[in-house]
C-alpha cells in the first residue's frame, strides 16, 4: 500500500482526512436519490483522489492490497455524485447513482440485506441477479 504519511504533492483536502493507522478510511456508498445505504469500502488517498477526479467509486481491497474500480467485473459502476466527509475526519460518504441497482457482490441492491429479528439475522432483501450470472463461477 502506498505510504499515507502527507506529503507535498497532496491536495489540501485528502490531508485534512483523519487515516487510520494503515492509512486507510471507511467509505459508504449511498443511493443519491432515494438515501438507501448500498455498501461500505475501504479507501486509501489514491483510490479516494481518483475517485474525485474521475467521478467514479475506486476502493481499496484490502485482501488483494489493490485499488478496485467499482463495476469493473459487474458493470455495476458507482457514478459519484457527491463526497462528504463526516464531524471527525475519519468517515467518507459517497452519494452515488448506482449502475444496473445491484451494489451487493451477492447480487443485491445493497449490501446490508439482513435484519436481527428475535436474536437472528433475517434475510430481508431479494436477489436481483445470480452472482454467478454477474461474475461466472468464482
Amino acid at each position: 500500500m502506498q505510504d499515507s504519511s502527507a506529503n507535498v504533492d497532496t491536495p489540501d483536502w485528502l490531508n485534512a482526512i483523519r487515516w487510520n493507522a494503515d492509512g486507510l478510511i471507511p467509505a459508504i456508498a449511498q443511493d443519491a436519490e432515494t438515501g438507501d445505504v448500498l455498501m461500505m469500502a475501504w479507501m486509501n488517498r489514491e483510490s479516494l483522489r481518483l475517485t474525485a477526479e474521475e467521478g467514479q467509486a475506486v476502493y481499496w481491497s484490502r485482501s488483494r492490497g489493490a485499488l478496485w474500480r467499482k463495476g469493473e467485473t459487474s458493470g455495476h459502476q458507482q457514478v459519484v455524485k457527491d463526497i462528504r466527509l463526516d464531524c471527525d475526519e475519519d468517515v467518507i460518504l459517497l452519494k452515488v447513482e448506482q449502475k444496473g441497482g445491484i451494489a451487493c457482490h451477492t447480487g443485491r441492491r445493497s449490501c446490508f440485506y439482513r435484519s436481527l429479528q428475535d436474536g437472528r439475522w433475517v434475510t430481508m432483501d431479494p436477489v436481483i441477479k445470480d452472482p454467478d450470472a454477474i461474475y461466472g463461477n468464482h
